[in-house]
């Protein structure tokens, strides 16, 4: 049985690949103090880049958050509207509530992979933002208390899409420019 994650036919007994048991001792070139011993070698190259959190990176997780649960209270709001209240049609109200809130847990994802800094998250974060503009513009041309909500939606969107374009968050997720 092979710990660490190590392949079959990985170049033998070399030292770089080690060979241990469950609970085995582990020879020159052992594990970190702190690792699992049932850690898989490439586990920490996929939990994204070590280092203190850009606080671009982290003002750009809380804002997609705020989205998810901006998203999520409208979603809970026209549900609990639909099965209470009287809409003109309670099923519509319903259906739509239980949408939102399935589309809400797009920008709340995203926002836990930034936090954590998972290299995944900036695609869903960015496609957030981008559906975000249309939104905002339906809010706007809705007047009245409406056109608050959009302009603040709207500039959001903004800041959060200069976030993570830029070159300080797209290296603390591990992007790298294509050559």
């Amino acid at each position: 049985m092979q710990a660490g994650g190590a392949k079959a036919g990985s170049g033998g007994k070399s030292g770089a690949v080690e060979k241990t048991g469950k609970g085995g001792k582990s020879g020159k070139g052992g594990k970190a103090a702190g690792q699992r011993p049932d850690a898989k070698a490439g586990a920490t190259a996929a939990a994204g880049p070590s280092g203190p959190r850009p606080a671009r990176l982290s003002a750009a997780a809380v804002l997609t958050a705020v989205e998810g649960v901006a998203l999520a209270a409208l979603g809970v709001y026209m549900l609990i509207d639909g099965l209470t209240g009287s809409p003109d049609s309670p099923r519509q109200a319903e259906t739509g509530g239980l949408t939102v809130i399935a589309l809400a847990v797009l920008p709340l994802v995203a926002a836990r992979g930034l936090w954590l800094r998972r290299r995944w998250s900036r695609g869903p974060s960015l496609i957030t933002q981008i559906v975000a503009f249309p939104v905002a513009w339906t809010l706007i041309n809705g007047g009245g208390a409406l056109i608050a909500a959009g302009v603040g939606l709207a500039v959001v969107a903004i800041a959060v899409l200069g976030l993570l374009v830029n070159p300080t968050a797209t290296e603390a997720l591990g992007i790298t420019p294509r050559e």
